[in-house]
């Protein structure tokens, strides 16, 4: 099926890996143009250089802080400028804090929600009047199942989770007719999840491991997701041909939900 991607431009936040990097191939590989930040630039070229792409698809990569506004203005400007126009964005950045609420200190829990709401407010603010001059502009907040699910052991990231997701629908009606919609993931194999698994120091396969906590957590289908399986959700809803879903939210979590 041709999603109607192909020419058009979208900026991807956090694209050095895991989701970022997954979303930012799959809308190369479909022929769009695609800017890709990440705070890292090294790792960022390194880990797109040599994704397969459409021919006629073009790439524009640049260092950027989410949290930075003058940053994030000149990424998204110089994005718009090299392809004429910007026609989604996709806010991946992120991270998760685990720590129940007893152990998180005050500048946490400002971090946790400086992070997961600024940098969704710093990139739709500098996108916003290249996107009104899109015929099918698209935002997509990459978020989790946290926000209805709140986990005991990830207090402060769930809380602001939360507030993403309220803001997201409070954007869909503040922005119309650009579309605002959110992903929201459950455990996903990034290296997040690597680098825990190092830390627990376990006997156990990463697959034993992860297989461990996703019955643990009552995951449905048994196991992590992956990036990939993310990415195809968030190209979906940047998409032309879901023109009329603005203000919703897709779990992505292989069962875990436990809500209606």
């Amino acid at each position: 099926m041709d999603l109607g991607l192909a020419g058009r431009a979208y900026a991807v936040t956090g694209a050095s890996s895991g989701v970022g990097l997954a979303t930012a191939a799959l809308l190369l590989a479909d022929g769009a143009h695609v800017a890709a930040c990440a705070r890292d630039a090294g790792r960022l070229a390194r880990a797109l250089e040599g994704l397969p792409r459409t021919p006629g698809a073009r790439l524009h990569i640049r260092a950027c802080d989410v949290l930075d506004p003058e940053e994030v203005e000149t990424f998204v400007g110089g994005a718009a400028a090299e392809f004429g126009g910007l026609d989604g964005l996709v806010n991946n950045a992120g991270r998760s804090l685990m720590a129940p609420v007893a152990d998180t200190s005050r500048d946490q829990w400002r971090a946790e929600f400086e992070l997961k709401i600024f940098s969704v407010l710093n990139t739709v603010r500098a996108a916003e009047p290249h996107l009104r001059r899109s015929s099918a502009p698209a935002i997509v907040n990459v978020n989790a199942i946290l926000a209805r699910q709140p986990e005991p052991r990830l207090g402060a990231t769930s809380a602001a989770r939360a507030a993403l997701l309220n803001l997201t629908r409070t954007l869909s009606a503040d922005l119309a007719p650009i579309r605002v919609n959110s992903v929201c993931l459950g455990l996903i194999d990034t290296g997040q999840w690597r680098r825990r698994y190092e830390a627990a120091g376990t006997a156990a396969s990463y697959e034993e491991w992860s297989a461990g906590i996703a019955a643990d957590r009552g995951i449905a289908l048994g196991r992590f997701g992956t990036p990939g399986e993310v990415a195809h959700p968030i190209v979906a809803l940047l998409s032309p041909r879901a023109s009329y879903v603005t203000g919703s939210s897709i779990d992505v979590g292989g069962g875990i939900s436990r809500y209606v």
